[in-house]
């Protein structure tokens, strides 16, 4: 068994052999170096002394230097002066050698007359000097003539500083010999009690380890033994089970049996939907990521196909989710039909269904394909008692050119797939890139969208609707303004349709009605009486239970008199709820006028018309615009006009822009105009300003 405490403790005894021989000699190095710059700051120090209160005989003996010999230097009167000053200026301190060399290395002085008239020209420390820089070196001298006589071993720190002339030019050496013993005793000392601290600390450390991994050791030995115990049991017990194997190996092949059938049911399971039988989401994945790698590699086109059922949420709302999943399993199979054997065939969920298509060589074959899968549901379903009918939007995207992974490809596709049914449903739309451009500006439009409300960016516009006999103010439309400080002011046809898709319309809505009825209070508790307001409602909002208690709610909070409200809706809207009737009659329940706008651009019935609870028919601006110049919108227009006579509707003109216009619809006998000819849709200060001031 591998002995850890032996191993242990040869590793722990090399590293900390190791850390003691790297830790003191950086410890001493460290402290000599500080120990050398202290010095030499004070031998600076000490020069400067020097040169401050020996300038005069400095200067007499550098200039009776120049040409003189070594015998005229010691025996000169400036020599002889200079060394009483120096003597005297060097007592009690740490200085005990003083030399001063000239520009051209001589030794014109030194404490240690036998030394005068030496060339230190070549010396590294006083060409260094002469350069302007302090040069030092720390020695240990056996022994060495000082001020005071001989001393016997001794550290010295030995410093060449340069002489400064008065116009700051260099005009000599000093050298100056420091006695540092004093710290380099101190220092021999301070290294034995950090050397000593440190032993004590590691052998603290290394023994605690030791202990630790000793009683390890002993845990794992006592390990050791209870596993050879088991392994010992083990083999006993596999032998007597081998046996009883040997004996109930009928049996076993049942169950091996039983549980291939079981792996199997699982592993189709996990690779099908349980409902229709297609490869389900995770396979169909495998596969196109398989085929990538097989297309890449040989140089192939392949296509991805995504099918969704159009207005599917329908048939589980009206019929049921049985009858739902019936037409699953129908429309998987009759797409099966048409996709060939080398294609793969999948549903993702829900009603989305994919197919990948290989070996493509031209966008055609894909076209074909996506014709005969559209083409699958031109007959109907029938589904026992039930014939639906149904269709199908298609996305396309190709590989490489739309995207070279799995998630690019099903992106793109269904991103192509809902441009499809933005065109019109049952067709198929193959991916460009400006689609995943418009997504991505739709998806921030509709964040923006989403705080705009609550950072109060919207405003309510008002168009006066005029009556066409005396053109008074009879009543006013209340527009929806947005201006969003990104994207600066965005039109109602811009984001009125994503409102609607992303459900943000309810909110806004309500908040359209609550602002509308809370201004014309507002107006009219100044003396300004705005005869009526009219307000556009969307499919969305009437879809709400809820929506009449927040009707009933506004009018209450405001003040607002149910008769002074009018609600508009397009025939589309009244057409897309279920039960239009009762809705509309619960509305005039209220109090509420009700006016059907954009008539004669929707799909209505007359004879449904009629039943209808409405008291105004707006004929749209796009057959206005054509008075004068289309007799076709006339006709639709004294058409329209014969249809609310008859069934006794009250008229309103949009779009009027010109007397021509207001002169015609005035002899059909139009009660209200709408349109730039009276004004635009504004501010609500604005709209008053505009008003009051008429009679």
């Amino acid at each position: 068994m591998f002995n850890l405490s032996r191993y242990f403790s040869t590793v722990s005894f090399i590293l900390i052999v190791l850390a003691a021989g790297v830790l003191g000699p950086f410890y001493r190095q460290l402290s000599v170096q500080q120990i050398t710059e202290l010095a030499e700051s004070r031998n600076v120090a000490m020069a400067q002394v020097f040169e401050n209160s020996l300038r005069s005989p400095l200067d007499n003996l550098m200039t009776a230097s120049v040409g003189r010999d070594a015998d005229f230097l010691r025996q000169s009167g400036e020599a002889v002066q200079l060394k009483e000053n120096v003597v005297a200026l060097m007592r009690n301190t740490a200085v005990i050698r003083v030399k001063i060399y000239n520009r051209l290395g001589i030794t014109v002085f030194s404490s240690d007359p036998s030394q005068i008239g030496e060339s230190k020209l070549d010396n590294a420390g006083f060409r260094s000097a002469m350069n302007g820089a302090v040069a030092s070196d720390l020695t240990h001298r056996n022994s060495i003539d000082t001020f005071e006589g001989i001393r016997a071993d001794v550290d010295v720190l030995a410093s060449y500083i340069p002489v400064m002339a008065k116009d700051r030019s260099i005009e000599g050496v000093f050298e100056l010999y420091q006695d540092v013993t004093p710290f380099m005793v101190q220092l021999q000392r301070s290294l034995w009690w950090v050397t000593a601290g440190v032993f004590i600390v590691f052998a603290l450390l290394y023994l605690m380890q030791y202990v630790v991994v000793r009683r390890a050791q002993r845990i794992l030995e006592d390990q050791e033994g209870r596993i050879v115990a088991a392994r010992d049991t083990l083999e006993i017990q596999v032998e007597a089970r081998t046996e009883e194997l040997k004996r109930t190996n009928t049996h076993l092949q049942g169950e091996i049996a039983e549980r291939r059938q079981a792996e199997s049911k699982l592993n189709y399971l996990a690779y099908h939907d349980p409902l229709t039988g297609l490869a389900n989401r995770r396979c169909f994945i495998e596969r196109l990521e398989s085929s990538l790698q097989e297309a890449g590699q040989h140089d192939q086109r392949l296509a991805v196909l995504f099918i969704d059922l159009d207005q599917f949420k329908q048939v589980n709302d009206s019929l049921g989710h049985g009858v739902g999943d019936e037409l699953l399993i129908s429309v998987g199979a009759r797409l099966s039909e048409h996709v060939r054997l080398i294609d793969m065939l999948s549903r993702l969920g829900g009603d989305e269904f994919i197919c990948l298509m290989e070996a493509v060589r031209t966008e055609e074959e894909v076209a074909i394909l996506a014709r005969e899968i559209l083409g699958a549901f031109d007959t109907p379903f029938l589904l026992g008692e039930h014939e639906l009918f149904l269709s199908a939007s298609i996305g396309i995207s190709l590989f490489p050119s739309d995207g070279s992974s799995v998630l690019d490809l099903m992106r793109n596709a269904d991103t192509a797939m809902y441009r499809a049914k933005d065109v019109g449903r049952g067709q198929f739309h193959f991916y460009t890139p400006e689609m995943t451009r418009d997504a991505k500006d739709r998806i921030r439009m509709e964040n923006l969208l989403r705080r705009a409300l609550d950072n109060g960016e919207f405003s309510v516009h008002l168009q006066p609707q005029v009556d066409t006999q005396n053109e008074k103010l009879v009543g006013a439309e209340a527009l929806v303004r947005w201006n969003s400080p990104e994207l600066g002011l965005v039109m109602p046809s811009r984001f009125i349709p994503l409102a609607e898709d992303s459900g943000i319309i309810i909110p806004l809505g309500n908040w359209v009605l609550w602002e509308t009825c809370r201004q014309v209070m507002q107006w009219r508790q100044s003396g300004f009486d705005l005869p009526q307001v009219s307000v556009n409602l969307s499919v969305k909002q009437l879809e709400r239970p809820e929506f009449f208690d927040a009707l009933s709610g506004i009018l209450e909070e405001t003040g607002m008199d149910a008769a002074s409200l009018k609600l508009e809706l397009t025939e589309s809207v009244v057409m897309g709820v279920g039960d239009a009737c009762t809705v509309l009659q619960r509305l005039r329940g209220l109090g509420i006028s009700l006016a059907l706008d954009d008539f004669g651009t929707g799909y209505s019935s007359l004879s449904y018309l009629k039943m209808l609870p409405v008291q105004q028919l707006k004929i749209d601006r796009s057959f206005v615009m054509g008075i004068g110049t289309n007799s076709g919108d006339e006709a639709i227009i004294r058409t329209v006009m014969e249809l609310a006579k008859s069934l006794n509707f009250e008229v309103v003109a949009e779009g009027v822009e010109t007397a021509e216009q207001a002169a015609f619809l005035a002899q059909l006998g139009c009660q209200q105009l709408q349109g730039f000819l009276h004004g635009r849709a504004v501010a609500p200060a604005e709209f008053r300003a505009r008003w009051s001031a008429l009679p």
